[in-house]
């Protein structure tokens, strides 16, 4: 029976339209949509799902349900959810949780009513799906199958479960298959975190100093578009190696007090906490944005912020003033959220269309094929091999072949 607690229902028909737009540039998932109706591979299965609510996530969950599934979806950040696309799910006949703006209490609400279903699969996104069952949900464990994580935070807390011994079904590590990580956190994070930001802003990026926390793919995507907008870009990062990369990669690399006198605009990509503290704040200039495109909202201090401020200020949609005592003033976009969702629509469709179609195969390969042990699993090759394959024919582009005598010569130790 079809349950919902969204904003408003009759927002549904610009919701569609925005569903209706990504699905004509996801070609990948326009297959595997086709596949599933012809192969049901969820008849009679539950899947609830934790993604950020946008567009190509709800076009996912329609491909999830052209598969048989009945679909219980939630968000995975209050302000990431856009009302009229959880409207348009909700059309569909999905049961959706999620409402733009959600208190920590109502979020928390949404997770429990969207896991109420007892699912026989999870698709989550930070972990919150997962921690909510095996801390007050614990009941619903012994149906679950598996699931699948998409990004990653979620997986740093899937492993450290797994170490601690405590993880008690499969979860597949979908971040870090190559066509998700390699396109999805490096291309897709670096446009879509400068979408977010000009869409806030209005303000050039060309000529300013661009300070980005973190060298992983996300933060390599973010500096690189920041190089190719006109920023003087610096890395700050705790390991050495990814340091000399950002180095050979022709930016500056320094620590994040030496950066934060001289930075205009300041990202963070860790997944970590306090990456900008008080410490930091008190050193920068006038004028300064803060943003963030980590998943959770714990890299700038901003709860601090807000204690040592003399004055705040909401400056316009999403950007909050805060003024120091030596009246500076530093500007907060998207309350510490992530920047490209909270202030955007998220990564580019043809991106999230690799991302997603493994997700969706992942989540075949756990109705059909679960895993037995109660672990965090690769992707398997097969699957990033299809995703890329397939995704090359949509671009128009192809490889070559080896030839026998090509592969009998790699196979051999003789030169």
């Amino acid at each position: 029976m079809q349950r919902f607690d969204i904003l408003d229902r009759s927002l549904y028909p610009s919701g569609l339209d925005k569903i209706e737009w990504v699905r004509r540039n996801m070609s990948l998932l326009n297959g595997i949509e086709e596949q599933f109706r012809r192969e049901l591979p969820f008849k009679g299965l539950k899947i609830a799902l934790s993604v950020h609510l946008e567009a190509k996530t709800a076009y996912l969950c329609k491909v999830l349900k052209a598969g048989g599934s009945e679909m219980y979806v939630t968000g995975s950040n209050p302000l990431s959810t856009q009302d009229d696309v959880a409207a348009a799910l909700v059309h569909e006949g999905m049961s959706v949780f999620a409402i733009h703006g959600a208190s920590p209490e109502k979020y928390d609400e949404c997770l429990c009513s969207v896991l109420s279903c007892e699912p026989d699969l999870i698709i989550d996104d930070g972990g919150d799906l997962v921690t909510m069952l095996h801390t007050k949900l614990t009941h619903l464990i012994p149906k679950i199958r598996g699931g699948c994580e998409e990004t990653t935070t979620g997986v740093h807390r899937l492993l450290s479960m797994e170490k601690a011994g405590v993880l008690r079904f499969p979860m597949f590590d979908v971040n870090d298959a190559q066509c998700k990580h390699l396109f999805d956190n490096r291309y897709g994070t670096g446009q879509s975190v400068f979408d977010g930001i000009d869409r806030t802003t209005n303000l050039i990026v060309a000529g300013k100093t661009v300070v980005v926390a973190g060298y992983g793919w996300c933060g390599r995507g973010v500096a690189m578009r920041a190089k190719g907008l006109g920023a003087r870009v610096i890395v700050t990062e705790i390991d050495p190696v990814k340091a000399i990369e950002a180095v050979m990669d022709g930016v500056s690399v320094m620590r994040m007090e030496d950066a934060a006198r001289i930075g205009d605009l300041f990202i963070t990509v860790t997944g970590m906490r306090d990456v900008i503290t008080e410490t930091h704040m008190r050193r920068m200039k006038n004028g300064v944005l803060l943003c963030n495109a980590g998943h959770f909202d714990v890299e700038v201090d901003v709860a601090r912020l807000k204690e040592i401020a003399t004055e705040t200020r909401d400056m316009k949609p999403n950007i909050k003033g805060y003024r120091l005592e030596n009246g500076n003033w530093l500007y907060v976009l998207a309350e510490g959220r992530l920047v490209n969702l909270a202030s955007g629509d998220g990564h580019p469709a043809e991106i999230m269309d690799m991302s997603f179609a493994i997700q969706a195969l992942c989540a075949r390969e756990i109705a059909l094929h679960p895993p037995k042990d109660p672990r965090v699993y690769s992707v398997p090759e097969r699957i990033d091999a299809y995703v890329a394959e397939e995704k090359l024919k949509s671009l128009g582009a192809a490889v070559d072949v080896l030839t026998p005598v090509q592969k009998e010569y790699a196979d051999s130790w003789k030169v």
